[in-house]
């Protein structure tokens, strides 16, 4: 925090005529009023950001051991799928709605929210979107989702928790402000999102371009100590990993190369732009009936959410399930060819999967939908390296849905050591967020903007006729 933000209280002693035992007692405050101030300038703030980095490694291993019990449910029983992935879809939407209001979806349009939505008096949407119950409602619902197959990540969830963690030592300091608030706000979610990838520079890039749309002097300070201890934290409890692991490729960065990087760009923007739609427009293109019954019978759609993501889970024989990091990550190292409808199933159960109003994130899914989509790109340009066009095509579905092409692209080459590749990325990222700008906006604002900048109470009974926005 900066000084001006923690005042000294006043000290009301005699400036003269002090006896010893005077001066004794000022210089006690004073060491003590210095002491705290210094807690709280450096103290908590660095408490709570080795706080997100512990939660952050700890939730990773959470739900990756999640999604392994799952997948030794089902192994050589798949028909078990269709009664694991509906009940727990209706169980996940259940506490959601009846006991965790707020924690729904990824959680970074509640951040946005919290940083940039008009704050009413009595302060109702610090209250529903952060807090103990949301920390822990989004870990124990959204691994629920993970023990279900779910398409969802970790990735915006960590960010939520991050940020939340971070919000809640505002308590400890003497004059609390909405510009204290949405400081602590953005310093957890950078920290979050750097401890989830492991990848500290695009923490603060994601913070600065994705939440705050702008760059401030004091802001910069706490993000960037919020970012490097939660970054320790993560590197002492997990060790220096890569996410996606090194990617080695080399390039030549010829006229025949911009062939595949445009046509990664138009079709990771077309696909993009899609998903976004489905989300934001869903009254649109959904039947009315469907419609009726997903905003009356808010358990039972999610059970048919539930059953169509087993289906396809079961038809493509596995590849679907979970976050999709296992097939992007064994298809990046050439270990486990996909199928070429990849990309298209993988669309399907992720749209689904949000929908149907778990708490879950879209990051990881996005990536693997990427590196779907990698695979016809290379179809019709063979000659290029497999690799380098699954960089490609991560970094520009990444960019095309959430519309932030540095974050994007600057997460790619974070997890996968790619700086050969910042140029191709970087234009693909530019060309494909564009393309996805031209038929929706912003995602994580809209969703934002839609569902929490205006207050809205919880349906009473959580499972209630409440017709449910999509959150991502």
């Amino acid at each position: 925090m900066a000084p001006d933000d923690i005042p000294l209280p006043p000290l009301d002693a005699p400036a003269v005529h002090l006896s010893m035992s005077s001066w004794g007692e000022r210089l006690e405050r004073l060491l003590s009023t210095r002491s705290r101030r210094l807690f709280l300038q450096v103290g908590l703030p660095w408490m709570a950001a080795l706080l997100v980095g512990l939660v952050s490694v700890l939730y990773a291993r959470w739900s990756t051991d999640a999604y392994d019990v799952f997948r030794d449910w089902i192994a050589g029983r798949s028909w078990l799928a269709f009664a694991l992935t509906p009940g727990l879809t209706v169980l996940a939407v259940y506490l959601t709605r009846r006991w965790f209001y707020g924690a729904e979806g990824s959680g970074i349009p509640q951040v946005i929210a919290a940083i940039h939505a008009p704050r009413d008096a009595d302060d109702t949407l610090m209250k529903r979107l952060f807090g103990l119950r949301i920390i822990f409602g989004k870990l124990a619902v959204s691994l629920l989702g993970f023990l279900g197959g779910l398409t969802i990540g970790r990735e915006g969830p960590t960010v939520h928790i991050g940020a939340a963690i971070m919000v809640e030592t505002r308590r400890f300091y003497p004059r609390r402000s909405v510009r204290l608030e949405r400081r602590l706000l953005l310093a957890g979610a950078a920290a979050g999102l750097s401890g989830a990838f492991n990848t500290p520079l695009a923490g603060v890039v994601f913070a600065i371009e994705e939440l705050a749309r702008n760059f401030e002097t004091r802001t910069n300070g706490t993000m960037i100590t919020a970012v490097v201890f939660a970054g320790l934290t993560s590197l002492a409890l997990a060790g220096n990993y890569l996410y996606f692991g090194q990617l080695n490729v080399t390039v030549s960065l010829g006229m025949a190369f911009v062939l595949p990087v445009v046509l990664a760009a138009v079709l990771c923007g077309l696909l993009g732009a899609a998903f976004n739609y489905s989300l934001l427009h869903w009254r649109r293109w959904m039947p009315e009936r469907v419609h009726t019954f997903r905003a009356g019978r808010p358990l039972w759609y999610a059970f048919a959410s539930g059953l169509l993501i087993a289906t396809v889970g079961v038809a493509t024989h596995g590849q679907t399930w979970g976050s999709g990091y296992d097939q992007a990550r064994e298809l990046l190292h050439g270990t486990a060819p996909l199928s070429q409808a990849f990309a298209v199933t993988k669309w399907v159960t992720m749209v689904a999967s949000y929908l149907a109003g778990v708490p879950g994130g879209l990051f990881s899914p996005s990536l693997s939908i990427g590196a779907g989509i990698a695979q016809w790109v290379h179809a019709a340009f063979a000659w290029t390296p497999m690799a380098a066009v699954i960089a490609l095509c991560m970094t520009g579905y990444l960019a095309a849905v959430t519309q932030s092409p540095i974050t994007s692209f600057v997460i790619v080459m974070e997890m996968t050591n790619g700086s050969a590749m910042v140029i191709p990325m970087m234009a693909v990222a530019l060309v494909s967020s564009r393309i996805s700008a031209l038929f929706t906006p912003p995602l994580y604002e809209a969703l934002a903007e839609e569902k929490y900048f205006h207050y809205e109470p919880p349906p009473e009974s959580g499972v209630g006729r409440v017709e449910p926005t999509a959150v991502t």
